[in-house]
């Protein structure tokens, strides 16, 4: 059974790890760079992108991040992840950690009163379209060429990409029930997706 670290400085890592636990999957509140030892794939979860990027540098856990994620440790961003992770911002702040060959910008979609609920579909989950929650939500500008779209909003914007074993979303799956983007998350740890 893989061990998934939830990165536990800010944010909403609790939402991540309650449906985890629902899946019996075993979880790692990730605080310090020690704490990355013995995990197998790591979600970065919504928050404050600037706040996660100050407390990753202050805590050290960057560098150690990045190397395991060079190095084939598969990780997940959930809408502030997703800007963490990202190459490149149309933003000024804050400084990326450059896992993912994609452009996102901050806030795309409004302010906290814009936030939204929608159904998306996405490439890799059968079933019904997926309840997508947007809260102050990032939206992807470019993707690389090896990295693949899974799902667009109605206006065209990615909002779900794969490289590799790299996954961002620009929505909150952990504050719904469905389990269905953890699964699939979980399916890249084991090889499977």
């Amino acid at each position: 059974m893989p061990r998934i670290g939830i990165l536990a400085v800010q944010g909403d890592f609790i939402e991540h790890r309650h449906l985890l636990e629902l899946l019996g999957i075993p979880t790692t509140e990730v605080r310090l760079p020690d704490h990355l030892d013995g995990i197998d794939g790591l979600i970065i979860p919504g928050g404050e992108s600037t706040t996660i990027v100050q407390l990753l540098d202050i805590y050290k856990i960057s560098s150690p991040l990045k190397n395991k994620v060079r190095n084939g440790l598969p990780i997940w961003g959930t809408c502030a992840g997703m800007i963490v992770l990202a190459n490149q911002l149309t933003n000024t702040r804050p400084d990326p950690l450059c896992l993912m060959d994609i452009e996102v910008s901050r806030n795309a979609f409004g302010r906290q009163v814009d936030s939204f609920e929608t159904y998306l579909n996405i490439e890799g989950i059968d079933g019904p379209p997926f309840q997508a929650v947007f809260i102050r939500a990032p939206v992807v500008n470019r993707v690389g060429k090896n990295v693949r779209v899974l799902s667009r909003h109605t206006d065209g914007n990615p909002v779900a990409v794969r490289e590799g074993k790299k996954l961002a979303t620009a929505f909150h799956p952990e504050l719904t029930s469905d389990s269905r983007m953890h699964q699939y998350f979980l399916k890249i740890i084991e090889g499977t997706k």
